[in-house]
């Protein structure tokens, strides 16, 4: 009898344990030393860094690869632009039919004339020195020369006469801008110094320095900060014109590869720039700032502005 009540009173126990676990269900694994916390989400502003304010009164960025705009400010309000007009000057002369940039190029005293006039920018050229226009090109990217421009005009424009030739060289870099669809920038000069009707817009400088990037040789240009080169003298000597890049950008910001700057009374001081990191370019400008440091600032800020910036 003892043995009998023992023996159910086991099986009720077993009974309830096994109804305790099928209701509770089988208990959660304990953890292991290597598992981890699940990683916080990311906040709103690690994500969207604070928009930078400009002294210029104009400025555009874009990813270079996309296409798309990362920074606005004024964009498609038409100013001067200064030597950055040469960025289209320089565009002009590499579409060019037949180019030869190993082709010599005699400078003329008209050259050497035009920049004491305007007290303008200049390579320091030579008058009757043989210069290739790949040196032209140089000359006119780096100190920005009004010689080397005119000298460019002069070249590839044609008419039988100097001022035609000047005449036609604008004309095909108003015929490049509206192919680009530049629908906010004219130019009524080679170089910047106009009368006027020379302007543009940050986004459209940024839209014409994406395009002109494509080439190889612009490329190699505009990012390279000083250079040395050998000219021939109208004896048939040689000597050796040394230049360095009006763009603070390079060698100062990270990744910098160009492209030009630009200064005048109407302008003001503008800077279009471009930067690479890893493997992705933006491409801005800034147009009218009070300074030269102001512009190169303005450009700083853009870009770190642009690179925070997550990509998609």
């Amino acid at each position: 009898m003892r043995d009998t009540r023992r023996a159910s009173a086991v099986v009720l126990t077993t009974t309830a344990a096994l109804t305790a676990v099928l209701v509770a269900g089988p208990a959660a694994p304990a953890a292991t030393a290597t598992e981890k916390p699940a990683p916080k989400k990311p906040t709103a502003s690690a994500a969207a860094p604070a928009v930078p304010a400009l002294v210029a009164k104009g400025g555009y960025a874009m990813d270079d690869g996309s296409t798309r705009t990362l920074f606005t400010k004024a964009a498609d309000t038409r100013r001067s632009t200064g030597s950055t007009t040469k960025i289209m000057t320089a565009r002009v002369v590499l579409n060019s039919k037949k180019l030869d940039l190993n082709a010599k190029v005699t400078i003329q005293k008209a050259y050497s004339d035009y920049i004491v006039d305007r007290s303008a920018s200049s390579s320091r050229l030579i008058v009757g020195d043989k210069v290739t226009v790949r040196q032209l090109l140089y000359g006119l990217m780096l100190p920005s020369g009004c010689d080397a421009a005119y000298a460019l005009a002069d070249t590839f424009g044609t008419g039988s006469t100097r001022a035609a030739r000047v005449t036609s060289f604008v004309g095909q870099m108003n015929t490049a801008a509206k192919g680009l669809g530049l629908k906010n920038t004219h130019f009524d000069s080679f170089d910047g110094l106009g009368n006027g009707a020379n302007y543009s817009t940050p986004r459209d400088l940024t839209n014409l320095a994406s395009s002109a990037m494509k080439n190889t040789t612009f490329r190699t240009i505009v990012q390279t900060k000083s250079t040395k080169q050998k000219v021939t003298t109208k004896s048939g000597g040689y000597r050796y014109m040394s230049w360095t890049n009006t763009d603070k950008l390079l060698g100062t910001y990270p990744g910098a590869i160009g492209v030009k700057t630009g200064s005048g009374p109407q302008s003001g001081y503008c800077l279009v720039f471009a930067a690479t990191r890893a493997g992705r370019t933006v491409i801005g400008t800034v147009l009218a700032s009070p300074s030269e440091t102001a512009r190169t600032t303005d450009a700083k800020k853009v870009l770190d502005y642009a690179f925070a910036t997550p990509a998609k």
